[in-house]
C-alpha cells in the first residue's frame, strides 16, 4: 500500500445492550470511519468493548473484521472505554454506558508482528519466559522492533515478569498497553487477536519499520519530604533508611510535613517512589517507580512496599490526589507542544481515575487532547497500565500510560 501514515478513531455509546444496540453500535463505527475514510486498507485495528457489551464482544468484532478487513487486530473487553469520535471531534471517558473505542491505522512502510501468549500453569509460563530461544520463538518478532502495544488478562498473566523477559530479550522496546478489566472473576475477560476471543494470557502487537513513538507515562504523584538512602533491605521488605530503622526514618519524614501533606496520606495512602536511576545528580518526577507501602512492623522497624528493594537504592515519599494526578500529566504533556502534531494515540488510565479521582468527567482525554489537539485516539480504564520509566517497561497503578505514533519522517 503506498501513501502517507494515516489514522481515524470511533467512539460510540449506546444507551442499552439489546441485539438492535449492538448492531447500531457497529453501524456507528464504521459511518465514523467512513466519514473519515477509513473503511479500506487498513492495515491495524485496536478495540476496546465497555463490560456491557462483553456478550456481543465476538459478534462485533466479527462484524468489523469482515466489513472492514483490517490486517491485524487486537482488543479486549473493559470497565469503561476512553475514545475520541473522529467524524465530530467529541472526546469521552464513558465509565457507566455500553460503549466501543476504536484506533484504526493505514501504515505503510511499517511491519506488524501480532502475537499471543498463553501459559496455563505457572510451570509453563516460567519455561516461556526463562529461555530467551523459546521466548523469542513465542513470540514471534524479528527485525528492529520499535514499540509494542499488549493487552492482558489480570487473572492468568504474570506480567510483571513478562514485562522483564521483554526487557531482558529484547531491550529498549517501550512497552504501553494494560490490563482488561472487563471483569472481575477468572475467565471473565474477553481477548481479541485477528478472529479469535480469547480469555486467558495475552495479546499483542509489535511495530517495526518506518514509525516513531513517543510515551508517556503519568503515575499521578509528585514527590514530597527528603531523598532517603536505602541501608539495608530484604525482597519487599525496607529494613533501614540512611543507617537507621526504615520505621522510624518514614515517621520522621512524614511528621514533618505539612499538615495538608498527611491528610493526604491519610485519604490516599503512603506511596513510596524508587529512583529508576539512583546515580542520576538530579531527581525528579518521571524518575520515579512508583509503589504503595503495604504495610510496617514496628518491631523490627521495618516498612513492606509492592517491590524488591536492594542496599543503594533510593527512595522518596510521594503523595497523589487529584490535583497531584492533574499537575502531573499535565507536566509530563508538555513537551508534545513543541514536537511535530502526533497522528493517532492510544491511552491506558487506570481504573482509580476517571471520576472515582476527579471531580470532573474526562479528565485524562481532556489533558492529552489540550496537549495534541484533536490526535485520532482510543484507550480504555484498565486493571493495571503498562509503560516505561527509566527505559525499563512496568506494570502500574492509578497511572495513564500513553503512546503517540509518528511517522519516522517526521522530526519529534
Amino acid at each position: 500500500m503506498k501513501g502517507d501514515m494515516k489514522f481515524a478513531s470511533a467512539l460510540t455509546v449506546q444507551p442499552g445492550s439489546t441485539a438492535r444496540d449492538v448492531s447500531a453500535a457497529v453501524d456507528d463505527l464504521i459511518e465514523q470511519l467512513r466519514v473519515q475514510d477509513m473503511t479500506q486498507d487498513i492495515d491495524f485495528l485496536q478495540i476496546f468493548i465497555s463490560a456491557k457489551f462483553a456478550r456481543a464482544a465476538s459478534f462485533i468484532t466479527n462484524e468489523l473484521r469482515q466489513t472492514l478487513n483490517a490486517r491485524v487486530m487486537i482488543g479486549c473487553t473493559a470497565e469503561g472505554v476512553i475514545g475520541h469520535d473522529g467524524a465530530d471531534g467529541h472526546d469521552a471517558e464513558v465509565e457507566e454506558e455500553p460503549a466501543i473505542s476504536l484506533l484504526a491505522a493505514q501504515l505503510p512502510g511499517v511491519e506488524l508482528r501480532p502475537f499471543a501468549l498463553n501459559g496455563a500453569t505457572r510451570g509453563e509460563w516460567d519455561a516461556l519466559l526463562g529461555d530467551s530461544l523459546t521466548f523469542r520463538r513465542a513470540i514471534g518478532i524479528t527485525g528492529e522492533v520499535k514499540f509494542a502495544t499488549i493487552l492482558a488478562d489480570p487473572f492468568s498473566t504474570p506480567m510483571d515478569d513478562i514485562l522483564t523477559a521483554f526487557d531482558m530479550f529484547y531491550p529498549n522496546v517501550p512497552i504501553v498497553g494494560g490490563m482488561a478489566s472487563g471483569s472481575n472473576t477468572p475467565g471473565g475477560n474477553v481477548l481479541i487477536y485477528n478472529d479469535l476471543s480469547l480469555h486467558m494470557g495475552l495479546v499483542g502487537v509489535a511495530f517495526v519499520g518506518n514509525i516513531t513513538v513517543d510515551t508517556v507515562v503519568s503515575q499521578g504523584c509528585r514527590p514530597v519530604g527528603k531523598l532517603f538512602n536505602v541501608t539495608a533491605a530484604k525482597q519487599n521488605l525496607i529494613l533501614e533508611l540512611n543507617g537507621r530503622s526504615a520505621f522510624e526514618e518514614l515517621q520522621v519524614a512524614i511528621n514533618a510535613l505539612s499538615d495538608s501533606e498527611r491528610t493526604l496520606f491519610r485519604k490516599s495512602g503512603v506511596f513510596l517512589g524508587r529512583a529508576i536511576n539512583p546515580d542520576a545528580e538530579i531527581l525528579g518526577r518521571g524518575d520515579f517507580l512508583i509503589r504503595g507501602v503495604m504495610g510496617v512492623d514496628p518491631k523490627v522497624g521495618a516498612i513492606a512496599v509492592g517491590d524488591f528493594f536492594h542496599p543503594g537504592d533510593k527512595v522518596q515519599l510521594h503523595v497523589r490526589d487529584a490535583a497531584a494526578a492533574e499537575e502531573d500529566l499535565a507536566m509530563m504533556l508538555a513537551p508534545q507542544t513543541f514536537y511535530s502534531p502526533a497522528q493517532g494515540a492510544l491511552l491506558f488510565s487506570c481504573n482509580g481515575r476517571g471520576t472515582r479521582l476527579f471531580d470532573h468527567a474526562h479528565a485524562d482525554i481532556g489533558l492529552v487532547q489540550e496537549a495534541v489537539n484533536g490526535v485520532p485516539l482510543a484507550g480504555f480504564f484498565c486493571a493495571g497500565e503498562l509503560g516505561p520509566v527509566g527505559g525499563r517497561n512496568f506494570m502500574h497503578g492509578h497511572t495513564a500510560s500513553i503512546v503517540f505514533f509518528r511517522a519516522m519522517t517526521e522530526s519529534a
